[in-house]
């Protein structure tokens, strides 16, 4: 390597790389990023595992040069010091924060830092769409022999069905163990007259507005 056109912490990164995915490893990732293209040479790939919104863990594996491999390498390093960076910095890491931690890059591989920054981004962005996901609440269920839900119960009674009968025919419920009829005939009535209520409110609202509005005669 005496032509070796990298600065002494690329080939230390490069011949000892950090936090690599090994061949047969298995690792639990909250979020995955990838970023390039073969037909370009370059493809970065980055797992990571998420602790109290900080990256406690990750991996990564990429096809490309030695600048791509000490980029990711480094990039590891920097975000698993001290216990793991906070997404949010993360979030922050810019190429040039990883050309430094190098001692830099020849230029025409300057963009496989910029490389393992995207795939950094791509892991987080894949993580908290995750998240957004888990955070919906599933329909709760009222009748599990059919698998209809309160849901289903809210949009009949808005629909126009006011008895268990009307339901029933719409949705079958009930037809299966009949466990459930009472809890739902309870639901049933409860949602009517919330339904009701809302109804009421919305008119007497309207009117009252309506009134204000009027001009008052002299």
């Amino acid at each position: 390597m005496n032509n070796w056109p990298y600065s002494a912490i690329v080939k230390k990164h490069f011949l000892a790389p950090q936090n690599f995915l090994r061949e047969g490893e298995k690792f639990e990732s909250d979020g995955v990023g990838e970023v390039g293209s073969p037909a370009c040479g370059d493809v970065m790939k980055m797992w990571i595992k998420i602790k109290n919104d900080r990256i406690v863990d990750l991996r990564w594996s990429t096809f490309g040069c030695a600048s791509a491999i000490g980029s990711m390498s480094m990039l590891s390093e920097m975000i698993l010091k001290n216990g793991g960076m906070k997404i949010a910095d993360a979030r922050k890491i810019t190429p040039a924060n990883i050309l430094k931690k190098l001692g830099g890059l020849p230029a025409n591989k300057i963009h496989c830092s910029v490389l393992g920054d995207k795939a950094l981004r791509a892991a987080i962005k894949n993580y908290s769409e995750k998240k957004g996901a888990a955070k919906k609440s599933p329909p709760k269920i009222i009748c599990e022999c059919l698998g209809v839900s309160e849901r289903e119960l809210e949009l009949a009674v808005a629909a126009g069905d006011r008895s268990f009968a009307e339901f029933a025919k719409r949705t079958k419920v009930g037809s299966g163990c009949g466990r459930c009829v009472a809890k739902i005939r309870k639901l049933l009535a409860k949602k009517i007259d919330e339904y009701s209520e809302k109804k009421c409110c919305s008119f007497c609202q309207k009117n009252c507005s309506q009134k204000k509005s009027e001009p008052t005669e002299k």
